[in-house]
């Protein structure tokens, strides 16, 4: 914000903040001969967001084709990342930092995992995190492992509507286990809860529910744990964006025993795939139960605060087979970044970055609909992302509109090659989304 643009007010608040009174005080070491009242002929103030899409459309005018919008979904989302946050983790005391097993040496990388696992459970709602796991994937497998060695049951319900890449990164640690993956069909986009209720058995140790789901639409995790029998024990595996739960009843409150999901819209950048962020909380009587490590504050004999590592499961080095988890690492330089991300939005500005991409998500919907031949292809209770029906081959439309510069992708779980998955997330502008309504009105095709 300039200092022409502040009110009365907030010159006085700035000032008395700075500790001085006045304006002109505040620039006495500037000479009065070099001084103007003038206007300085300034646009208004921009955020950091609009200030960095004025320069790439700047750049645009020059090269066109580098003006690239993204609405791909799926699980890795295009969200804006404050350069505060590649500032802080860029410093040389986080990411060359010493192992945090030698604590001495160790209480800023403690600490702020710490934090990390703090900020986790407030959004989840339950009551122990985890720091941290390798990417929403190994999370969901992580917590089906989990699953089956704490209810000594064999079998693990699946929604269809689960993100089918974390589904086969549980397949495949579940491959060598004594256990059964079973399949729940989605009926209108939504985990068919009769089917659901009919898989159920005394030997099921949990279900992997997924809200919003991979289809965009929100799934009711209360009535899924409704209809899971109390007496046999069966967990409620809760996967969710964490930029979604702002805006939900959190897993915790939705009576969910585990939460995971994939970390990369707190402040991951998109990198072709990764590094990203494995988030997962659980319920307190899980806690010795849980892979990776858990950081802990105490107190020294001088009553000093301290972080420690409290639990580490280091037997999984020498127990193979009988581990926790075979988990021996983990992604802490990304789960910095989460921590600076959430430590700077804040739940005020968290909820509102949700809101925003609702709101565009809805809007996109609307024009969508108005458009000959395309119709949303379930119902409006999504928050960013939805299926659209398309009239013409949706390989092609995605060719031809990636030669245009808007990145879309088919739906994944299409057989007619007519339905496209679009996200859209709060860096997308009004203009972006109608520049995609206007090549959907004519893709050129």
């Amino acid at each position: 914000m300039s200092y022409l643009s502040l009110t009365p007010q907030q010159e006085r608040e700035m000032l008395t903040t700075i500790g001085v009174d006045s304006f002109d005080e505040l620039i006495r070491i500037i000479p009065e001969r070099l001084r103007t009242r003038l206007p300085l002929g300034l646009e208004d103030p921009l955020s950091e967001l609009e200030l960095i899409n004025l320069a790439e459309s700047k750049t645009a005018e020059n090269r066109p084709s580098c003006q690239l919008l993204n609405f791909l979904g799926g699980g890795a989302y295009d969200h804006f990342i404050p350069q505060t946050v590649d500032f802080i983790t860029g410093r040389s005391e986080f990411y060359t930092a010493y192992t945090p097993y030698q604590a001495e040496v160790s209480q800023g990388t403690l600490q702020a995992m710490y934090e990390y696992q703090s900020m986790i459970c407030e959004l989840s709602g339950l009551d122990v995190a985890n720091a941290s796991l390798y990417d929403g994937g190994s999370a969901v497998a992580e917590a089906c492992s989990l699953s089956l060695n704490h209810t000594r049951k064999r079998r693990i319900l699946f929604s269809q509507t689960l993100n089918p890449n974390y589904r086969a990164v549980a397949d495949t640690y579940l491959q060598n286990r004594e256990s059964e993956q079973v399949t729940i069909p989605a009926c209108a986009g939504r985990t068919d809860l009769k089917a659901l209720i009919a898989a159920l058995d005394e030997n099921t140790a949990a279900v992997v529910i997924q809200s919003p789901n991979y289809y965009g639409l929100v799934e009711d995790w209360t009535l899924v744990r409704s209809h899971l029998p109390a007496n046999q024990k069966t967990m409620l595996i809760a996967v969710s964006d964490p930029l979604a739960l702002p805006l939900l009843k959190t897993p915790g409150d939705c009576g969910a025993d585990i939460y995971v999901g994939e970390g990369q819209p707190l402040g991951l950048p998109l990198s072709f795939g990764g590094p990203y962020l494995g988030l997962m909380a659980v319920q307190e009587k899980l806690v010795r139960r849980m892979p990776g490590r858990i950081i802990g504050r105490t107190v020294d004999e001088d009553g000093k605060e301290g972080y420690v590592l409290t639990l580490q499961t280091r037997e999984q080095h020498i127990r193979r087979e009988n581990a926790t988890s075979n988990i021996c690492t983990n992604q802490g330089l990304m789960a910095l970044r989460a921590t600076v991300y959430l430590a700077l939005m804040g739940p005020v500005n968290l909820r509102r970055v949700a809101e925003l991409c609702f709101n565009k998500a809805q809007y996109a919907a609307d024009e969508i609909e108005g458009i000959d031949g395309y119709s949303l292809v379930f119902d409006r209770q999504f928050l960013k992302e939805f299926v659209v029906e398309t009239p013409l081959s949706a390989v092609q439309l995605c060719r031809q509109a990636d030669r245009r510069g808007l990145h879309i992708s088919p739906f994944r779980w299409d057989s007619t090659d007519r339905q496209i998955l679009l996200a859209f997330t709060e860096k997308r502008s009004r203009a972006d989304i109608d520049r995609l309504i206007d090549f959907l009105k004519n893709p050129g095709l």
